[in-house]
């Protein structure tokens, strides 16, 4: 009978392919982690370092160091660095390889609050630690200032972040008892006294004016305070 070498050139073929594929699906499912790799998106103002994100990562309850890829829970990795105060998105990723990495979107700070005690408020109104790798260059928020209760200070640094005028020039917004709010310049030591943030885009714009017409005028820096609590009124006090 004649032997068909052919098909048994193919019959070995696929016999070690198959041994390979066997030999390296286990070996890959044996592999362990160690070091994770660590990306930052969006900022490149570090509050968090890629050693405090590695060390969350291994710090988590069920612990990473070593363990093989197989076993890694990649949904409670990300919900264990999500939950860390400074972190407003995390996405974990394994390669085919082995490699853990993880990539992380910071909160970005739009104001400081200093009053009895010392955080951020972010850009979607949250509480946000302070850091001890970066001080954000915001505007500083005191007066009487709860952290539950942050919805005007959010609306006016918001206001603040968005609007490049008042971006360059205030540096301080003082909340009051019943949540009115004033302003403090860079370059002026007169208070703007907005009261409360109804009809805020029109006393934004009466500020505005009435800071151009100063300027011009050059009797800018004879006022001690500039009230815009009155519709259509910008009230300025003398010093």
């Amino acid at each position: 009978m004649k032997i068909n070498y052919g098909y048994i050139k193919v019959l070995f073929l696929l016999v070690l392919v198959g041994f390979l594929y066997a030999f390296s699906a286990e070996r890959n499912k044996n592999r362990v982690i160690n070091e994770p790799k660590v990306e930052f998106t969006g900022t490149n103002n570090l509050f968090l370092t890629h050693n405090n994100v590695s060390k969350l990562l291994i710090q988590n309850p069920k612990g990473l160091h070593n363990k093989h890829k197989d076993i890694i829970d990649l949904n409670e990795l990300e919900s264990a660095l999500s939950s860390n105060p400074m972190v407003k998105n995390a996405e974990v990723y394994m390669s085919v390889n082995g490699m853990l990495t993880a990539e992380i979107e910071q909160k970005r700070p739009i104001a400081r609050v200093h009053t009895n005690a010392s955080y951020y408020v972010d850009d979607e109104g949250s509480f946000m630690p302070l850091s001890d790798n970066y001080s954000a260059r915001v505007p500083l928020v005191t007066g009487k200032v709860y952290k539950t209760k942050l919805e005007t200070i959010y609306r006016i640094a918001k206001t603040i972040d968005e609007d490049d005028f008042l971006k360059q020039h205030v540096i301080e917004i003082i909340q009051a008892e019943n949540q009115d709010i004033s302003l403090r310049l860079r370059k002026f030591d007169f208070v703007v006294h907005l009261g409360s943030l109804n009809k805020l885009k029109k006393k934004i714009n009466n500020f505005k004016a009435f800071y151009k017409k100063a300027i011009n005028d050059k009797t800018i820096n004879t006022y001690s305070s500039v009230n815009l609590r009155f519709d259509n009124q910008v009230i300025c006090t003398k010093k």
